[in-house]
């Protein structure tokens, strides 16, 4: 008999082009709709800092984003004084900084044995204090007051910060604990070998290790408490007491008027101590932990 012969199949390229093109075009819509909704989170960011850039150098600001017809620096001048900005930027810094090293030192010690020492009640004093940190700050206040005025902290630049750093001291915990808990082991158990105590592995071993950590804590410890407006205005009666935090409701009048342009110019001396502390240490921020090498078998 004679050989037959298969045809061959006529080949599916031309079919299945229309459905890659379909999967593209679905593609490119859905790109462009998640680049369209970057731009919108983008804009919603960007014009605020436009209006402050603008306001500030225009003598005539109001809410609306504009650039200035003739800018000018009147509106620093006018903020550039004492009673404005210097002395409420001092106490700002020195409240929050003094905070902050509290937080840092008082969590170090904190997360050292919930990072070391295994036990059962670890994971729910954990969990406590993660929960302490969702607490609404103005609903402790009323007894906070209280207690201030009784034991004398009240109208105290050292009394406030204090309790900013107690406010800052869960989350600080939970984020070193988790910085702790990378590095190894073997490093103090080698210190101990050599007659180092527990502190002088903390302080020696672990926390020159933990220098990105430790610059994550402060840096965020310093952004809350700098922002922080309502603690401050509640356990700070004189004016020469108050943070920029607080003294920036000088801006705002009676019956609705606000000086924009010198708002918007504060706004911007006030912001400057917090970019700068970012600039100086967040190199450090990508350093890592530096232990390759460190450890032998």
């Amino acid at each position: 008999m004679p050989a037959v012969h298969a045809t061959p199949a006529a080949p599916a390229a031309p079919a299945a082009a229309p459905a890659r093109r379909a999967r593209s075009s679905r593609r490119m819509r859905r790109r462009l709709a998640a680049d369209l909704a970057l731009l919108t989170v983008a804009a919603a960011f960007l014009v605020p800092l436009l209006w402050l850039l603008f306001a500030s150098v225009d003598s005539e600001a109001s809410l609306r984003v504009e650039a200035p017809g003739s800018p000018t620096l009147d509106n620093f001048s006018a903020v550039w004084t004492d009673e404005i900005t210097f002395t409420p930027m001092l106490n700002s810094l020195l409240m929050c900084g003094g905070a902050a090293v509290v937080t840092v030192g008082c969590a170090a010690l904190a997360a050292y044995p919930l990072s070391r020492f295994r036990s059962r009640l670890v994971r729910p004093y954990l969990l406590t204090i993660l929960f302490s940190t969702c607490l609404p700050i103005t609903a402790i206040m009323v007894p906070v007051y209280g207690l201030f005025v009784q034991t004398d902290l009240i109208d105290t630049l050292y009394g406030t910060a204090l309790f900013l750093a107690a406010s800052q001291l869960p989350f600080a915990i939970w984020l070193l604990k988790n910085f702790m808990d990378g590095v190894p082991v073997a490093l103090e158990e080698a210190a101990w070998t050599d007659g180092a105590s527990w502190l002088q592995t903390l302080t020696r071993v672990i926390l020159p290790l933990m220098g990105p950590g430790i610059t994550v804590v402060t840096i965020y410890s310093f952004i809350m408490m700098w922002g922080n407006f309502f603690v401050p205005f509640m356990l700070l009666l004189s004016p020469d007491q108050l943070p920029a935090s607080v003294s920036i409701f000088t801006f705002f009048g009676n019956y609705g008027s606000i000086a924009y342009g010198q708002l918007a110019a504060f706004s911007l001396l006030y912001s400057t101590p917090v970019v700068l502390l970012y600039v100086l240490i967040a190199r450090r921020l990508g350093g890592g932990f530096a232990l390759s090498g460190s450890v032998k078998g």
